[in-house]
């Protein structure tokens, strides 16, 4: 028995961890379980996960609009600091709802991942507040220049996939540059040290690395050439199947962000000011370079659509997942009907209204 116990207690240790690992997952998950996104969490929890970049949903969480109209939820917010970090959180089921780019939920939606989640929300689409930059000093003044130099972006993140796209539309090999895999912060970092040459990557990180680089192509311009990028918000299907009023009123939060950002963008600044720890004139210029649609949009045909007929999302979504095997990112791209089961637009526009 005393060879035993030693061996009992090293077991019980492990387990402690690895559980407290599954609920960290990775960047840290939201804390306190929640919802239909994970076994055995409290019924009335929703973990957030959000990233720091200018948009409608950094104001929700700012004006704690969601805790407003949910006060029977414990809501905890966790900040991730790409898709690729929240799709892993999914994975472990320790979110229920996020804000996450549109590259990453094809990877999700598709094998070996087949995350069960839906897109319910679109906060954003890319524009000139993601990009492609040549750092000062390295002698890269076009795309074409970047054959045999080192660009650095996140990895499964709608900059990667814009990167992606950027490479094969100049007929760039892959394999003619060295590709980095860092978090924006990293890329700073890495950039004030003179580590990389470009990098595409995202607001905030993105206003920094201008201040000593050259843009050599934005999103914005990707999306007029068939490769659109979009910050998009999903939730746990079991999440959504148990708390529905809750996701409406969600989206109802996310809606009122985005009436906010379009009829008092001073009020949205400085919401985003806040969150950001920018200047709300900076912040003002930083969500000027984003696309934000009108709620009203959102059940449009090129959106969501309806329950009677999804919108063209489901197909954006396809197409980035076979631009993203053809780049062999990864393994095989879901089919249209699946894509179109993700789109969660029940009460669309009716669930939007305040």
């Amino acid at each position: 028995m005393s060879r035993q116990r030693p061996r009992r207690l090293l077991l019980i240790t492990l387990a402690a961890v690895t559980a407290a690992v599954l609920a960290a997952c990775g960047d840290g998950a939201a804390s306190g379980g929640g919802g239909g996104g994970g076994g055995g969490a409290p019924a009335k929890t929703i973990r957030v996960a959000y990233q720091a970049f200018p948009s409608g949903d950094l104001i929700v969480k700012n004006k704690r609009w969601l805790e407003d109209a949910l006060p029977g939820y414990t809501i905890t917010w966790t900040k991730f600091d790409s898709g690729a970090s929240i799709n892993t959180a999914f994975v472990a089921k320790s979110v229920d709802i996020a804000a996450i780019g549109s590259s990453p939920v094809a990877r999700g939606l598709a094998a070996p991942l087949n995350i069960p989640y839906q897109v319910a929300f679109v906060l954003d689409v890319a524009g000139d507040n993601e990009a492609l930059v040549a750092r000062n000093g390295t002698g890269i003044t076009s795309i074409e220049g970047l054959r045999g130099k080192k660009i650095a972006t996140s990895f499964a993140s709608t900059s990667h996939y814009s990167l992606l796209a950027t490479l094969d539309k100049a007929g760039i090999p892959e394999s003619a540059v060295t590709l980095v895999d860092l978090e924006p912060q990293d890329i700073l970092a890495s950039w004030t040290r003179g580590d990389i040459d470009a990098a595409y990557t995202w607001l905030p990180t993105l206003q920094e690395i201008k201040k000593n680089g050259k843009v050599l192509i934005s999103s914005r311009e990707l999306a007029t050439a068939g490769k659109p990028t979009l910050d998009l918000g999903v939730v746990a299907t079991a999440f959504i199947d148990a708390h529905p009023e809750a996701v409406d009123a969600w989206r109802k939060a996310e809606a009122k962000a985005l009436d906010l950002i379009a009829g008092d963008p001073g009020a949205a600044a400085e919401a985003v000011g806040k969150e950001l720890n920018i200047s709300p004139e900076e912040a003002k210029s930083q969500l000027s370079q984003g696309v934000f649609l009108k709620p009203a949009d959102l059940a449009g045909d090129e959106w969501l659509g309806t329950p009677g007929k999804v919108g063209g999302l489901a197909q954006n979504l396809v197409s980035a997942a076979q631009f993203l095997k053809d780049q062999q990112k990864i393994d095989s791209v879901p089919d249209l009907a699946t894509v179109q089961k993700a789109i969660y637009n029940s009460g669309l526009p009716g669930a939007l209204e305040s």
